[in-house]
Order: C-alpha cells, then sequence, then structure tokens
C-alpha cells in the first residue's frame, strides 16, 4: 500500500493573530516571534528526511516553510491550494468588529454554517474540497515519503477533521497552534491521524531570542 506521512503545519504567528484580525488572503508577515518559532521549528524538524516542503503562496506561510527547507535541505515549492480561507468582505477585521457591524453573518460562523461565505470570500465546502484536493494530490507524489505541508488556521482544522472523520460542523476541541507539527498518514483511501499539536520545540524553557 502507498503510505505518505505528512507533517502539517500551521505558519508563525503574525501581529493580527495576537490582534484577533482576519487575515484571510491578504499578505500579513510574520512578526518577531513568529520568525522564532519558524526558526525553532526548522531546528527540531532538521533531522527529518523530507522529501518536500510544500507551501501556501501567503508569505507568512512561506517565511516558516522556507526556514524547514533550509533546515532539511527538501525543495520548496508553493501551492496555493494550502491558502487560507478567504474571508472576502470581512478581511482586515478582528472578531469583535464583525460580532457588532455584522451580527447575521457572526452567527452563521459561530455555527459553522458549511454554505454561508461572506462576500467574496469561501465557504468552509469550499475550503474542505480546495484544501482536500491539494493535500491528496501533493501527498501522492511522494509515496513513501515524507512531506511537510505548511498552511493557516482554516486549511489545518480540515485536515484534522479529515483525518479524524469529525463533521464539518461539529466544535472544535482540537488546537491550531502557530508552527506546532501535526503528524499524518496518507494513503489512497485517505487521512489518518498521528500526533497533533506537538509544541514541545516552543515551549519557553527552550527559547532563545538571540538564536539565528
Amino acid at each position: 500500500m502507498q503510505i505518505t506521512r505528512i507533517i502539517a503545519v500551521r505558519h508563525g504567528e503574525t501581529a493580527w493573530n495576537v490582534d484577533t484580525r482576519i487575515q484571510g488572503h491578504l499578505d500579513i508577515p510574520l512578526n518577531e516571534r513568529g520568525h522564532w518559532q519558524a526558526r525553532q521549528l526548522a531546528n527540531s524538524l532538521a533531522g527529518e528526511p523530507v522529501s518536500a516542503v510544500y507551501a501556501s503562496d501567503l508569505q507568512r506561510a512561506l517565511a516558516t516553510a522556507r526556514a524547514v527547507a533550509d533546515a532539511t535541505g527538501a525543495p520548496l515549492h508553493t501551492e496555493p491550494g494550502l491558502r487560507e480561507r478567504c474571508f472576502g468582505a470581512l478581511e482586515g477585521k478582528t472578531f469583535a468588529e464583525i460580532e457588532q457591524e455584522h451580527p447575521e453573518q457572526a452567527l452563521r460562523w459561530r455555527r459553522r454554517d458549511p454554505d454561508y461565505a461572506p462576500a467574496g470570500g469561501e465557504s468552509l465546502l469550499a475550503l474542505r474540497a480546495r484544501v482536500t484536493e491539494a493535500a491528496h494530490r501533493l501527498a501522492a507524489q511522494h509515496p513513501g515519503g515524507l512531506v511537510v505541508l505548511v498552511a493557516h488556521g482554516g486549511p489545518l482544522d480540515v485536515l484534522y477533521r479529515a483525518a479524524t472523520g469529525q463533521d464539518i460542523q461539529a466544535p472544535r476541541t482540537w488546537q491550531l497552534a502557530n508552527a506546532a507539527i501535526n503528524r499524518l498518514l496518507w494513503t489512497p483511501e485517505g487521512l489518518t491521524l498521528v500526533g497533533w499539536a506537538d509544541t514541545q520545540h516552543l515551549e519557553a524553557s527552550s527559547r532563545d531570542e538571540t538564536s539565528t
């Protein structure tokens, strides 16, 4: 049976993550801590036999992925299918602003309405179709290998649900931490979960602000 190991990673922290501001397809860079997280992630994966690194083409994911590619020596490829969910007109707003200015949309969002799409944005169904297609396509190119997928919170949520059989509307009870290591297995039959939200490399005791 063809098996591909996957390490799925959410990009490092950005200033908008801290502000709980919706990024979507807006191209927001990593902040200082995000760059540190990317270095710590790269150091922790340096010994892994990575066949290829694939990243969303948004700079916060690409910068995180570039650190991993440099540390592992694996080729780096951009993959728009791994982009964050597009939130259209809501991008740039905080959660609090959306609650205040668009209460009906906020309610549909909180309820995880599968068909709800902000003006100019994507629905959960569209996001799931895009991300699962990309993940299956990329993994199928590396049977017996290990690939790193660097994406965003939305796509990571999709992959967790696909690997565990969680419904698209099931309440989220799992973490989507920046730069955490999440391990999956892919076969032509689908994804399975190996490990999730490993943040040992990001613990305060290991932090060295001067590291490069």
